[in-house]
């Protein structure tokens, strides 16, 4: 029996030799994939301080490897910056059309404005003109814009001025929904209308899916139409402050009036986005107190 005994005693404790060995090496295993998981963080995260590495997740993200670089490059690149180099005697290039992206802007704002409104024509053929228009602009504005810019990382991928970049400006709106039509500008050239069409297709995918809802009608036409309904009368908008500063998201503020009476007052860039939020402002007011 004391032999049995041993025995039983001996296999418990090669068993227990075992496990410690097991539990030993599960450890030092975990150490090792936590050391290697670090070391992976650490090199993304070099890699995403790298203007080099943004910029092929970007082209990544648009669909899309440049053959004209310099289309690419100019779309990334704020007037701020090519002031700076002017002003230091250093042309940002030799082309004088892509010194900075202002140019592609102009051209993307209208190939974007082509791409959604045929999508939109194709995918909703019982909307109307009105409806199609309300849910074109609510797609190409610049908050739509922005947001999408934001999404594929735009902003770590800008050549900005100094000052620019100082305070912020690859995560001002403005700069970003800028960029993105400028991007949209150069995919068109340097893939033509399919490539950028297939970006923007994919980027508002949903929106222009053939069941997404209709866009509401926007908010001057709504008090407007309140107002007629209540008063018969019109509504009027004024400025009354302008201070002057070129792209400040505070530029302009406008009041909407009726008969005379202010009814509320908006901030914006420009007079139009200062005047629908004041009229968005206004319908608000109205809608509660009529509750």
């Amino acid at each position: 029996m004391s032999g049995a005994l041993g025995r039983e005693t001996g296999a418990s404790g090669a068993e227990r030799e075992r496990e410690e060995r097991a539990s030993g090496a599960d450890h030092e295993r975990g150490r090792e994939e936590g050391a290697t998981r670090a070391d992976r963080e650490r090199e993304e995260g070099a890699m995403g301080d790298d203007p080099g590495f943004a910029r092929a997740r970007l082209e990544q993200a648009l669909g899309h490897r440049f053959a004209r670089r310099e289309l690419f490059e100019a779309a990334l690149r704020h007037s701020s910056f090519a002031h700076e180099l002017e002003r230091d005697g250093r042309p940002a290039t030799d082309r004088p059309g892509l010194a900075d992206n202002e140019r592609l802007e102009f051209l993307g704002d209208a190939v974007l404005g082509v791409i959604v409104a045929h999508a939109l024509y194709e995918a909703k053929p019982a909307w109307r003109e009105g409806d199609l228009s309300r849910s074109l602009h609510a797609l190409v504005e610049r908050r739509s814009l922005e947001r999408l810019a934001r999404r594929i990382g735009v902003g770590p991928c800008l050549e900005l001025g100094r000052t620019e970049r100082q305070s912020g400006g690859e995560e001002k709106p403005t700069i970003l929904a800028d960029a993105m039509e400028a991007l949209i500008g150069a995919l068109y050239l340097d893939g033509g209308l399919e490539v950028a069409a297939r970006f923007v297709r994919g980027a508002f995918g949903r929106a222009l899916d053939v069941d997404a809802p209709r866009v509401a009608r926007d908010p001057k036409t709504a008090l407007q139409e309140h107002l007629m309904a209540e008063v018969g009368e019109f509504p009027t908008y004024r400025v009354v402050v302008d201070n002057g500063l070129e792209g400040d998201e505070a530029r302009f503020t406008v009041e909407v009036l009726l008969q005379g009476e202010a009814l509320a007052r908006g901030v914006g860039r420009s007079k139009r986005v200062a005047e629908r939020r004041a009229a968005e402002t206004a319908l608000e007011a109205r809608t509660e107190s009529a509750e």
